[in-house]
């Protein structure tokens, strides 16, 4: 039964050292988008003449190579940052859990191994 209860533990401790660099992997893959946002934004503002903007997205860019470049990296930048941020959010959450399922995993532990130990005495105590 103790056995099955450390495997179950390593397990648990497995899963959210998992979890947190899955959680980490997502947040550079926002730092990745946050860089790819400003170098679209920078290039879309560098090389054309007037552009109109919607919000965030150049909507009527001069038809050169490096205008349509600034407008896929901007595009390309926004959704690694939405993606970036919705998964570490996902994976932070889920490591949470599986630190609590440790941790309950950890308590059962204990109290199994004191009344174990305690019942252990009474019978030392009584022979």
């Amino acid at each position: 039964m103790i056995t099955q209860l450390y495997s179950i533990k390593e397990y648990f401790h497995e899963k959210a050292e998992e979890s947190r660099h899955n959680e980490t992997a997502a947040y550079l893959m926002f730092l990745t988008g946050a860089i790819f946002f400003v170098g679209g934004a920078l290039i879309t503002i560098s090389r054309t003449e007037n552009p109109g903007w919607f919000i965030f997205f150049p909507y009527n860019p001069m038809p050169d190579p490096t205008s349509l470049l600034g407008l896929a990296l901007t595009l390309s930048g926004i959704s690694l940052l939405i993606y970036g941020v919705a998964v570490g959010i996902y994976y932070s959450r889920k490591r949470t859990w599986y630190m609590h399922e440790l941790s309950m995993a950890y308590s059962f532990v204990k109290e199994s191994v004191n009344r174990k130990g305690v019942s252990g005495k009474k019978q030392e105590t009584t022979a």
